[in-house]
């Protein structure tokens, strides 16, 4: 099996052992820790036993993975509602680390885990870096942030369980994290794309080559990104860039992360199970079908969740991956359900307009989404950083470049909408999740 790992083209860890059960084994360990997940949810958590009480649904009445469809969802909403302990199944006293959201509104969403649950943190993360051929030797500059945020301690612990050299910089101050990067000679970097793409400009100006570091990967989450996104970051800095997925409602980052392939996520299925439904039935879709991802925690002690609508839009790999993973894959999360923007009608969003502006040569990758009131309309206004090279250039190649741009965004959404081509470095750059929507409406 070590051979076949090795051969596959990604980095052995014993801890990668799961991603490779036979499918019948991987099923079987699936329903045990769903149907025990799912008890301990019904006697330890009020509103999870009310709703099976109210469905007539008994934890006993599990007799195959399709019965998980009878379950109830949860939404982000019951645990605001019951914050901050309301959906733990495990005492204070088991407890041993508090994690929240940033919530932009009202009270952060509280997660927690207790030791076996950072074990098995530890292990998905080690199963991601392992996916991204990372290793003992390798020397990993960790700039996501620390705190109540989980990127920045999840990436950290697993990195360190992965045998690498861990830097823990956090986010932010981009002169000292290039210093570090080129004086530890990094070999791979955790953060979100939008923040690397700061790193790469920010090198640039002060003269040093990404291409002559030994930088040779990023692992980016956070944020979605698109595929010419991923080609920008490659073609200027050298690396191969990796997506890795998670969210802190079910664990934080490491629920799945890209292979070698770089052709969609896996997801650690052992310890989360995948489902795709409709958005508006809800109704499960089968595999390769575009629908919100769904997860259920299989393993999670402290706090588990029962079929955990995301929001996020994706579709389940039919096709085995040619990296030999028996876990199954997702495609790349480029947009949510709760990120889309109507304009004039059409359902629009961000990512459509990322990959517009990213097939066109000129632009820097740096734009926002103004959203303001026209009337009794709402309108869409896309200012858009030029290249120095571009902007420095005679008048006519400005508004031909402009015309490009919008005829791209023309074709991707079907509607003509207003576009600014801004000057180099106007357009304010993000430590972490990048701003891309300015919202300007009358409310």
């Amino acid at each position: 099996m070590t051979e076949f790992w090795h051969d596959a083209g990604c980095a052995f860890h014993p801890v990668s052992a799961p991603d490779y059960l036979p499918v019948k084994q991987l099923r079987q360990l699936q329903l045990h820790r769903l149907r025990a997940i799912v008890q301990r949810a019904f006697d330890h958590v009020p509103l999870f036993r009310q709703r099976m009480d109210e469905s007539g649904l008994t934890p006993g009445g599990l007799e195959n993975l399709t019965d998980i469809a009878r379950l109830p969802f949860t939404v982000k909403t019951d645990l605001r509602d019951t914050y901050p302990f309301g959906l733990f199944a495990s005492p204070l006293s088991d407890v041993v680390r508090l994690h929240a959201s940033s919530g932009t509104t009202g009270k952060p969403i509280v997660v927690a885990y207790t030791k076996e649950d950072l074990s098995v943190w530890a292990s998905v993360m080690v199963r991601s870096f392992a996916a991204c051929d990372l290793g003992q030797g390798d020397i990993i500059q960790n700039a996501y942030g620390y705190g109540l945020f989980t990127g920045g301690l999840g990436a950290h612990y697993g990195a360190e369980a992965l045998g690498a050299t861990v830097i823990p910089i956090s986010g932010g101050n981009t002169d000292r994290q290039i210093m570090l990067m080129k004086d530890f000679g990094t070999t791979a970097i955790c953060c979100t794309p939008s923040y690397f793409l700061r790193i790469m400009e920010r090198s640039a100006e002060m003269g040093i080559d990404l291409h002559d570091l030994p930088l040779k990967a990023g692992v980016f989450g956070a944020e979605p990104w698109t595929e010419e996104m991923r080609k920008r970051i490659e073609q200027g800095s050298g690396i191969r860039a990796y997506d890795i997925y998670g969210l802190s409602e079910i664990i934080g980052p490491g629920v799945g992360n890209e292979c070698c392939e770089q052709n969609g996520l896996h997801i650690f299925e052992d310890h989360f199970y995948p489902e795709i439904v409709d958005p508006e039935t809800l109704e499960p879709v089968p595999d390769g079908q575009e629908g919100e991802l769904v997860l259920t925690t299989l393993s999670k002690q402290a706090m588990p969740m029962i079929r955990y609508r995301t929001r996020d839009i994706t579709l389940i790999h039919a096709e085995s991956c040619p990296c030999g993973r028996t876990i199954r894959r997702i495609r790349r999360i480029s947009r949510r359900s709760d990120d889309m923007l109507i304009v004039h009608g059409v359902n629009v969003f961000p990512s459509q307009i990322e990959e517009a502006l990213l097939m066109v040569e000129g632009t820097a990758p740096h734009y926002q989404i103004v959203l303001t009131t026209d009337g009794v309309m709402d309108s869409m206004e896309v200012h858009v950083e030029v290249t120095p090279e571009v902007f420095s250039d005679r008048v006519g190649a400005l508004e031909g470049l402009r015309r490009s741009l919008a005829a791209s965004i023309e074709k991707i959404i079907n509607i003509h909408v207003k576009l600014k081509l801004v000057e180099p470095n106007t357009i304010q750059r993000s430590e972490g999740k990048a701003k891309r929507v300015i919202d300007q409406r009358q409310k």
